[in-house]
Protein backbone atom coordinates (compact mmCIF):
# COMPACT_ATOMS: atom_id res chain seq x y z
CA UNK A 1 0.00 0.00 0.00
CA UNK A 2 1.55 3.56 -1.01
CA UNK A 3 0.38 6.60 -1.69
CA UNK A 4 1.08 9.45 -3.85
CA UNK A 5 -0.53 12.05 -5.90
CA UNK A 6 -3.78 11.98 -4.13
CA UNK A 7 -3.87 7.95 -5.28
CA UNK A 8 -4.12 5.20 -2.87
CA UNK A 9 -2.22 1.91 -4.52
CA UNK A 10 -3.20 -1.54 -2.94
CA UNK A 11 -0.10 -3.92 -3.90
CA UNK A 12 -0.91 -6.51 -1.37
CA UNK A 13 -3.31 -9.20 -1.97
CA UNK A 14 -6.42 -9.33 0.38
CA UNK A 15 -6.29 -6.02 1.70
CA UNK A 16 -9.54 -4.77 3.05
CA UNK A 17 -10.56 -1.23 2.44
CA UNK A 18 -13.62 0.08 5.05
CA UNK A 19 -14.84 3.97 5.94
CA UNK A 20 -14.36 5.03 9.43
CA UNK A 21 -15.96 8.54 10.14
CA UNK A 22 -14.32 10.40 7.19
CA UNK A 23 -11.19 8.00 6.33
CA UNK A 24 -10.38 5.07 4.47
CA UNK A 25 -9.19 2.32 7.16
CA UNK A 26 -6.91 -0.36 5.13
CA UNK A 27 -6.42 -3.31 6.56
CA UNK A 28 -4.08 -6.44 6.00
CA UNK A 29 -5.23 -9.89 7.53
CA UNK A 30 -7.45 -7.76 10.60
CA UNK A 31 -4.67 -5.31 11.29
CA UNK A 32 -4.44 -1.72 10.54
CA UNK A 33 -1.73 -0.78 7.94
CA UNK A 34 -2.77 2.87 7.31
CA UNK A 35 -5.75 5.51 7.82
CA UNK A 36 -6.16 7.99 5.13
CA UNK A 37 -8.88 10.97 5.08
CA UNK A 38 -11.16 10.94 2.34
CA UNK A 39 -10.78 14.83 1.16
CA UNK A 40 -7.15 13.85 0.45
CA UNK A 41 -8.04 11.63 -2.11
CA UNK A 42 -8.75 11.60 -6.07
CA UNK A 43 -8.74 7.77 -6.80
CA UNK A 44 -7.73 4.38 -5.42
CA UNK A 45 -6.06 1.51 -7.82
CA UNK A 46 -6.10 -1.86 -6.91
CA UNK A 47 -3.34 -3.86 -8.35
CA UNK A 48 -4.07 -6.74 -5.95
CA UNK A 49 -7.51 -8.66 -5.53
CA UNK A 50 -9.05 -6.07 -2.66
CA UNK A 51 -12.26 -5.53 -0.65
CA UNK A 52 -13.81 -2.94 -0.69
CA UNK A 53 -17.26 -1.95 2.20
CA UNK A 54 -20.45 -1.19 0.29
CA UNK A 55 -20.39 2.10 2.57
CA UNK A 56 -16.98 3.13 1.47
CA UNK A 57 -18.00 2.88 -2.09
CA UNK A 58 -20.40 4.66 -1.76
CA UNK A 59 -18.58 7.41 -0.31
CA UNK A 60 -16.42 7.56 -3.12
CA UNK A 61 -18.50 7.72 -5.64
CA UNK A 62 -20.51 10.70 -3.91
CA UNK A 63 -16.71 11.99 -3.42
CA UNK A 64 -15.98 11.79 -7.12
CA UNK A 65 -12.86 9.19 -5.90
CA UNK A 66 -12.89 6.98 -9.19
CA UNK A 67 -11.93 3.26 -8.30
CA UNK A 68 -9.71 1.34 -10.80
CA UNK A 69 -9.15 -2.45 -10.68
CA UNK A 70 -6.30 -4.20 -12.36
CA UNK A 71 -5.88 -7.68 -12.51
CA UNK A 72 -2.27 -9.74 -11.06
CA UNK A 73 -0.78 -9.28 -14.42
CA UNK A 74 -1.64 -5.28 -14.39
CA UNK A 75 -4.01 -5.93 -17.30
CA UNK A 76 -6.93 -3.18 -16.42
CA UNK A 77 -10.25 -4.18 -15.37
CA UNK A 78 -12.67 -1.98 -13.93
CA UNK A 79 -13.33 1.86 -13.46
CA UNK A 80 -16.09 2.47 -10.54
CA UNK A 81 -17.33 6.72 -10.55
CA UNK A 82 -20.46 8.62 -10.37
CA UNK A 83 -21.85 10.67 -12.57
CA UNK A 84 -19.94 13.85 -10.76
CA UNK A 85 -16.46 12.33 -11.99
CA UNK A 86 -14.38 14.27 -14.93
CA UNK A 87 -13.54 11.04 -16.60
CA UNK A 88 -15.62 13.01 -20.04
CA UNK A 89 -14.26 16.59 -18.59
CA UNK A 90 -10.55 15.25 -19.03
CA UNK A 91 -10.93 13.14 -22.53
CA UNK A 92 -12.21 16.45 -24.07
CA UNK A 93 -8.91 18.13 -23.00
CA UNK A 94 -7.54 14.61 -24.09
CA UNK A 95 -8.70 15.02 -27.76
CA UNK A 96 -8.68 19.16 -27.79
CA UNK A 97 -4.47 19.07 -27.08
CA UNK A 98 -4.19 15.86 -29.66
CA UNK A 99 -5.77 18.54 -31.94
CA UNK A 100 -3.78 21.66 -31.14
CA UNK A 101 -0.31 21.35 -32.40
CA UNK A 102 1.55 23.30 -30.05
CA UNK A 103 0.32 21.06 -27.02
CA UNK A 104 1.02 17.85 -29.24
CA UNK A 105 4.61 19.47 -29.73
CA UNK A 106 5.46 19.99 -26.38
CA UNK A 107 4.13 16.68 -25.05
CA UNK A 108 5.59 14.86 -27.64
CA UNK A 109 9.14 16.22 -27.32
CA UNK A 110 9.17 15.65 -23.25
CA UNK A 111 8.21 12.13 -23.84
CA UNK A 112 11.12 11.32 -26.48
CA UNK A 113 12.91 13.56 -23.68
CA UNK A 114 12.50 10.96 -21.58
CA UNK A 115 13.20 7.86 -23.58
CA UNK A 116 16.66 9.37 -24.26
CA UNK A 117 17.53 10.54 -21.06
CA UNK A 118 16.91 7.70 -20.01
CA UNK A 119 18.32 5.44 -22.73
CA UNK A 120 22.02 7.47 -22.08
CA UNK A 121 21.97 6.86 -18.63
CA UNK A 122 21.48 3.04 -19.19
CA UNK A 123 24.60 2.46 -21.63
CA UNK A 124 26.42 4.79 -19.56
CA UNK A 125 25.46 2.30 -16.46
CA UNK A 126 26.53 -0.46 -18.63
CA UNK A 127 30.15 1.13 -19.44
CA UNK A 128 31.37 0.74 -16.00
CA UNK A 129 30.96 -2.66 -15.63
CA UNK A 130 31.44 -3.62 -19.24
CA UNK A 131 34.88 -4.87 -20.99
CA UNK A 132 37.26 -2.88 -22.42
CA UNK A 133 36.40 -3.39 -26.09
CA UNK A 134 32.89 -2.63 -25.60
CA UNK A 135 33.20 0.84 -23.61
CA UNK A 136 34.30 2.76 -26.57
CA UNK A 137 31.14 1.94 -28.16
CA UNK A 138 28.77 2.61 -25.64
CA UNK A 139 30.82 5.88 -24.64
CA UNK A 140 29.99 6.95 -28.06
CA UNK A 141 26.72 5.80 -28.53
CA UNK A 142 25.79 8.20 -25.27
CA UNK A 143 27.44 11.18 -26.84
CA UNK A 144 25.46 10.74 -29.87
CA UNK A 145 22.47 10.36 -27.42
CA UNK A 146 23.33 13.77 -26.00
CA UNK A 147 23.49 15.82 -29.02
CA UNK A 148 20.44 14.32 -30.26
CA UNK A 149 19.15 16.04 -26.42
CA UNK A 150 20.21 18.93 -27.91
CA UNK A 151 18.73 19.26 -31.06
CA UNK A 152 15.23 18.67 -29.75
CA UNK A 153 15.37 21.45 -27.47
CA UNK A 154 14.91 23.27 -30.91
CA UNK A 155 12.82 20.84 -32.68
CA UNK A 156 9.95 23.10 -34.19
CA UNK A 157 7.45 20.43 -35.49
CA UNK A 158 5.98 17.48 -34.55
CA UNK A 159 7.96 15.56 -37.66
CA UNK A 160 11.18 16.59 -36.02
CA UNK A 161 10.79 15.19 -32.84
CA UNK A 162 9.76 11.78 -34.28
CA UNK A 163 12.82 12.06 -36.74
CA UNK A 164 15.07 12.80 -33.89
CA UNK A 165 13.52 9.71 -32.00
CA UNK A 166 13.76 7.44 -35.02
CA UNK A 167 17.50 8.50 -35.54
CA UNK A 168 18.43 8.02 -31.76
CA UNK A 169 16.54 4.46 -31.53
CA UNK A 170 18.98 3.58 -34.52
CA UNK A 171 22.30 4.78 -32.85
CA UNK A 172 20.93 3.44 -29.20
CA UNK A 173 20.44 -0.46 -31.03
CA UNK A 174 23.62 -0.01 -32.66
CA UNK A 175 25.22 -0.37 -29.37
CA UNK A 176 23.28 -3.02 -27.84
CA UNK A 177 25.46 -6.02 -29.17
CA UNK A 178 28.35 -4.26 -26.85
CA UNK A 179 25.49 -4.59 -23.61
CA UNK A 180 26.18 -8.17 -24.10
CA UNK A 181 28.34 -10.39 -22.32
CA UNK A 182 30.28 -13.49 -22.28
CA UNK A 183 28.16 -16.70 -23.33
CA UNK A 184 25.79 -13.74 -24.39
CA UNK A 185 27.59 -12.89 -27.29
CA UNK A 186 26.35 -16.25 -28.86
CA UNK A 187 23.02 -13.88 -29.64
CA UNK A 188 23.31 -12.44 -32.75
CA UNK A 189 21.77 -8.80 -33.23
CA UNK A 190 21.66 -6.60 -36.56
CA UNK A 191 19.65 -3.81 -35.62
CA UNK A 192 15.82 -3.82 -34.54
CA UNK A 193 13.63 -5.66 -36.31
CA UNK A 194 10.04 -6.99 -35.71
CA UNK A 195 6.64 -8.03 -37.35
CA UNK A 196 7.87 -10.25 -37.10
CA UNK A 197 11.17 -10.51 -34.98
CA UNK A 198 14.19 -12.41 -36.67
CA UNK A 199 16.52 -13.03 -34.33
CA UNK A 200 16.42 -14.27 -30.17
CA UNK A 201 16.65 -10.55 -28.79
CA UNK A 202 14.64 -8.89 -31.05
CA UNK A 203 11.90 -11.53 -30.07
CA UNK A 204 12.64 -10.60 -26.74
CA UNK A 205 12.55 -6.96 -26.98
CA UNK A 206 8.78 -7.52 -29.34
CA UNK A 207 7.76 -9.86 -26.46
CA UNK A 208 8.72 -7.01 -23.09
CA UNK A 209 7.51 -4.31 -25.12
CA UNK A 210 3.97 -5.64 -25.67
CA UNK A 211 3.54 -6.50 -21.84
CA UNK A 212 4.80 -2.90 -21.05
CA UNK A 213 2.28 -1.36 -23.67
CA UNK A 214 -0.52 -3.44 -22.16
CA UNK A 215 0.54 -2.03 -18.94
CA UNK A 216 0.51 1.09 -19.71
CA UNK A 217 -2.54 0.99 -21.57
CA UNK A 218 -4.28 -0.08 -18.64
CA UNK A 219 -2.58 2.72 -16.32
CA UNK A 220 -4.16 5.39 -18.76
CA UNK A 221 -7.49 3.95 -18.92
CA UNK A 222 -7.37 3.55 -14.80
CA UNK A 223 -7.33 7.83 -15.01
CA UNK A 224 -9.96 8.66 -17.34
CA UNK A 225 -7.34 9.07 -20.11
CA UNK A 226 -8.19 7.01 -23.93
CA UNK A 227 -5.13 5.08 -24.06
CA UNK A 228 -5.69 5.72 -28.54
CA UNK A 229 -5.15 8.74 -28.70
CA UNK A 230 -1.73 9.80 -28.71
CA UNK A 231 0.50 12.64 -29.20
CA UNK A 232 4.01 11.39 -30.54
CA UNK A 233 2.15 8.41 -32.59
CA UNK A 234 -0.58 9.14 -35.18
CA UNK A 235 -3.68 7.35 -34.32
CA UNK A 236 -4.24 4.25 -36.35
CA UNK A 237 -7.16 1.99 -36.15
CA UNK A 238 -6.46 -0.91 -33.53
CA UNK A 239 -3.13 1.14 -32.00
CA UNK A 240 -3.00 2.36 -28.62
CA UNK A 241 -1.03 5.31 -29.62
CA UNK A 242 -1.22 6.92 -25.60
CA UNK A 243 -0.17 3.77 -24.38
CA UNK A 244 2.80 3.69 -26.78
CA UNK A 245 3.87 7.28 -25.98
CA UNK A 246 3.88 6.68 -22.28
CA UNK A 247 6.19 3.72 -23.27
CA UNK A 248 8.45 5.43 -24.83
CA UNK A 249 10.19 6.86 -21.70
CA UNK A 250 10.28 2.99 -19.85
CA UNK A 251 11.45 0.81 -22.80
CA UNK A 252 15.52 0.86 -21.46
CA UNK A 253 14.94 1.21 -17.65
CA UNK A 254 12.09 -1.47 -17.75
CA UNK A 255 12.18 -4.10 -20.72
CA UNK A 256 15.87 -3.51 -22.05
CA UNK A 257 17.48 -4.23 -18.75
CA UNK A 258 16.16 -7.08 -18.19
CA UNK A 259 16.48 -8.78 -21.40
CA UNK A 260 20.06 -8.03 -20.83
CA UNK A 261 20.06 -9.16 -17.15
CA UNK A 262 18.43 -12.56 -18.33
CA UNK A 263 21.08 -13.20 -21.66
CA UNK A 264 24.02 -12.02 -19.48
CA UNK A 265 22.95 -14.45 -16.98
CA UNK A 266 22.42 -17.20 -19.00
CA UNK A 267 18.63 -17.42 -17.66
CA UNK A 268 17.20 -17.47 -21.42
CA UNK A 269 19.77 -18.59 -24.13
CA UNK A 270 19.36 -18.81 -28.07
CA UNK A 271 18.19 -22.57 -27.53
CA UNK A 272 14.94 -21.32 -25.62
CA UNK A 273 13.60 -20.19 -29.42
CA UNK A 274 12.15 -21.95 -32.19
CA UNK A 275 11.82 -20.41 -36.14
CA UNK A 276 8.78 -20.72 -37.97
CA UNK A 277 8.74 -21.39 -41.52
CA UNK A 278 8.10 -17.95 -42.55
CA UNK A 279 11.18 -16.88 -40.71
CA UNK A 280 9.48 -15.29 -37.37
CA UNK A 281 11.63 -16.23 -34.14
CA UNK A 282 9.48 -16.78 -31.27
CA UNK A 283 9.84 -18.23 -27.74
CA UNK A 284 9.43 -21.94 -26.49
CA UNK A 285 6.37 -22.07 -24.05
CA UNK A 286 8.91 -22.60 -20.94
CA UNK A 287 10.95 -19.50 -21.50
CA UNK A 288 7.81 -17.47 -22.24
CA UNK A 289 6.22 -18.82 -18.71
CA UNK A 290 10.45 -17.88 -17.30
CA UNK A 291 10.30 -14.69 -18.90
CA UNK A 292 6.32 -13.47 -17.66
CA UNK A 293 7.67 -14.36 -13.95
CA UNK A 294 10.67 -12.60 -14.32
CA UNK A 295 8.98 -9.62 -16.00
CA UNK A 296 6.52 -9.53 -13.04
CA UNK A 297 9.46 -9.88 -10.39
CA UNK A 298 11.17 -6.21 -12.25
CA UNK A 299 8.48 -4.38 -11.90
CA UNK A 300 8.56 -4.67 -8.29
CA UNK A 301 11.94 -3.11 -8.15
CA UNK A 302 12.88 0.10 -6.16
CA UNK A 303 12.93 3.20 -7.85
CA UNK A 304 12.99 7.24 -6.66
CA UNK A 305 10.68 9.26 -8.90
CA UNK A 306 12.54 12.02 -10.39
CA UNK A 307 9.30 14.59 -10.17
CA UNK A 308 7.81 13.21 -7.09
CA UNK A 309 11.03 13.07 -5.06
CA UNK A 310 10.14 9.31 -3.38
CA UNK A 311 10.72 5.87 -3.60
CA UNK A 312 8.57 3.89 -5.85
CA UNK A 313 8.42 0.48 -7.93
CA UNK A 314 8.47 -0.05 -11.88
CA UNK A 315 4.94 -1.57 -11.75
CA UNK A 316 3.81 1.44 -10.34
CA UNK A 317 5.71 4.42 -12.69
CA UNK A 318 3.16 3.99 -15.75
CA UNK A 319 -0.03 4.55 -13.05
CA UNK A 320 1.90 7.72 -11.64
CA UNK A 321 2.98 8.83 -15.13
CA UNK A 322 -0.27 8.36 -16.53
CA UNK A 323 -1.75 10.13 -13.10
CA UNK A 324 0.84 13.18 -14.23
CA UNK A 325 -0.27 13.49 -18.20
CA UNK A 326 -3.75 13.81 -16.94
CA UNK A 327 -2.85 16.68 -14.20
CA UNK A 328 -0.59 18.16 -16.92
CA UNK A 329 -3.98 18.19 -19.54
CA UNK A 330 -6.20 19.43 -16.69
CA UNK A 331 -3.80 22.31 -17.00
CA UNK A 332 -2.95 21.42 -13.17
CA UNK A 333 0.90 21.60 -14.21
CA UNK A 334 2.65 23.91 -16.96
CA UNK A 335 4.10 21.01 -18.80
CA UNK A 336 4.23 16.86 -18.52
CA UNK A 337 7.39 15.78 -16.65
CA UNK A 338 8.38 12.90 -18.23
CA UNK A 339 10.21 10.09 -16.11
CA UNK A 340 13.96 10.43 -16.45
CA UNK A 341 16.52 8.75 -14.71
CA UNK A 342 18.84 10.84 -13.44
Amino acid sequence: MTTALNTLFITAEGTRLNKEGECVVVTIQDEKKAEVPLRHLRSVVCLARAWLSPELMESCVEAGIHVSFFGMTGRFLARVEGLPGGNVLLRRQQFRAADDPGLTLRIARAIVVGKLVNARQFLLHARRDAAEESRVPLEEAAHRLSGHLRALEHSADLDQVRGLEGIAARDYFDAFPALLKGDARRFSFDGRNRRPPRDPLNALLSFGYALLAQDCAGALAGVGLDPAVGFLHEDRPGRLSLALDLMEELRSPVVDRLVLSLVNRAQLTPEDFRTEAAGAVLLKDDARKSFLVAYQNAKQGRVQHPFLGQQTTWGLVPHLQALLLARALRGELDDYPPFAVR
